[in-house]
C-alpha cells in the first residue's frame, strides 16, 4: 500500500512542494486549500504532467480535510506570505489563526502523522502546531534549518564557481534574523571553507543568507520564496517515507539540548519513519552558544504574543 502525503496550502510553496513529491512516485499527494478550485485544477495539471515525466502518483485536490484522512505525513504551507518591509515576526497573529485552524482539522482526521511546518514565523507556527496537536515531539517538525543551509551552500557555491553538491554547511537557531551560520564547519569536497576564502567574503556571505528571504521577497514585491522552501519540505518527506535516516538541520522542540528547553529551534536530528529520531547535539564554541541562546531567545518572545 502506498503511502499518503498531504500538503496544506495550495499556493506557490505547497504547488512546489506537490510537484516534487509527485514526480519522486512513492506516495499518494492531497492537496489541499480554502480556495474552491485551486487544488483541483493545479492537481489535474499534476496528473497530466504524469505521462511526460513518468509518474503515476494519484493526486487529488480537495477543499473537504476529510479527503486526508490517515496521511502520514502532512506538510502545512498555509498562510499569509511575507511582503516588502515585513519581517516573519509580523506574520505570527495572522498565521496563528490558521495554523490552530489546519492543525485541528489534520490530528481529527490523521491522529497519527507527522507534521511538517513551513508557514512563518516557522518557529512559533511549529510550537502552536506541537500545543493543538498534542503529538509527541518526534512528530512535529519545522523545515526551517534545511532552507537557511541550502541558501549559505548555494552562495558558497555562487562565489567559488564549485558544484553544490559539494559543499557542505550548517544554519542553527531560528528561522529570522537571529539565526546562527556555523561557519567553522563549512566546507567544500572536504576542504575548510576558510582555506578557499578570506574571513570577510565568508563573513559577508554568512550576513547574506541571514538575509536569504528578505532578499527575494523584495525582488518579488508581490510574494515570497518558494521553489527553496516547497523542495526543503519535500526533502524532509523524502526521508520520513522512505526511512532515509537523514541528518538534516531541522526546527525542533528542544527540552534540555544545547542548554535550550521548552522552544523550537533548528538543529541538526535524524530523520526516519518515526520523524525526529535523535537529536544531534553539535559541540560550540562559546560564542556560538552565546548565539544560538539568542536566537532561541528570539523564538520564546513570539511564541509569547501567541499566549499559548
Amino acid at each position: 500500500m502506498r503511502s499518503k502525503v498531504t500538503v496544506v496550502g495550495a499556493g506557490n510553496v505547497g504547488a512546489s512542494c506537490a510537484q516534487l513529491l509527485a514526480q519522486r512516485d512513492y506516495a499518494d499527494v492531497v492537496l489541499v486549500d480554502i480556495i474552491e478550485g485551486m487544488p483541483q485544477g493545479k492537481s489535474l495539471d499534476l496528473r497530466q504532467a504524469g505521462p511526460i515525466r513518468y509518474y503515476d502518483t494519484n493526486i487529488i485536490g480537495t477543499n473537504n480535510y476529510a479527503d486526508t484522512a490517515d496521511s502520514d505525513v502532512v506538510v502545512i504551507t498555509s498562510g499569509v506570505p511575507r511582503k516588502p518591509g515585513m519581517s516573519r515576526d509580523d506574520l505570527v497573529l495572522t498565521n496563528m489563526k490558521i495554523v490552530q485552524s489546519v492543525t485541528e482539522q489534520i490530528v481529527k482526521y490523521s491522529p497519527k502523522c507527522i507534521l511538517v511546518m513551513v508557514a512563518n514565523p516557522l518557529d512559533a507556527m511549529a510550537q502552536l502546531a506541537l500545543h493543538v496537536s498534542k503529538f509527541p515531539r518526534n512528530r512535529v517538525i519545522g523545515m526551517s534549518g534545511i532552507l537557511d543551509t541550502a541558501r549559505f551552500r548555494a552562495f558558497i557555491a555562487i562565489e567559488l564557481g564549485c558544484s553544490v553538491e559539494d559543499v557542505s554547511a550548517l544554519i542553527l537557531g531560528g528561522h529570522g534574523d537571529q539565526m546562527v551560520p556555523i561557519t567553522r564547519l563549512a566546507a567544500v569536497g572536504g576542504v575548510p571553507l576558510s582555506e578557499l576564502m578570506p574571513k570577510e567574503k565568508i563573513d559577508a556571505i554568512a550576513k547574506r543568507t541571514v538575509n536569504g528571504g528578505a532578499e527575494i521577497v523584495a525582488l518579488l514585491k508581490t510574494g515570497s520564496a518558494f521553489y527553496a522552501p516547497g523542495a526543503g519540505a519535500a526533502l524532509i518527506v523524502d526521508s520520513i517515507i522512505l526511512d532515509k535516516k537523514r541528518i538534516l538541520p531541522c526546527s525542533t522542540h528542544l527540552e534540555g539540548e544545547y542548554g535550550i528547553k521548552g522552544v523550537f529551534v533548528g538543529v541538526p536530528v535524524k530523520l526516519g519513519k518515526g520523524g525526529i529520531e535523535k537529536i544531534i547535539e553539535v559541540k560550540l564554541t562559546p560564542e556560538e552558544s552565546a548565539a544560538l541562546q539568542k536566537s532561541a531567545n528570539a523564538v520564546t518572545e513570539l511564541v509569547k504574543i501567541m499566549k499559548i
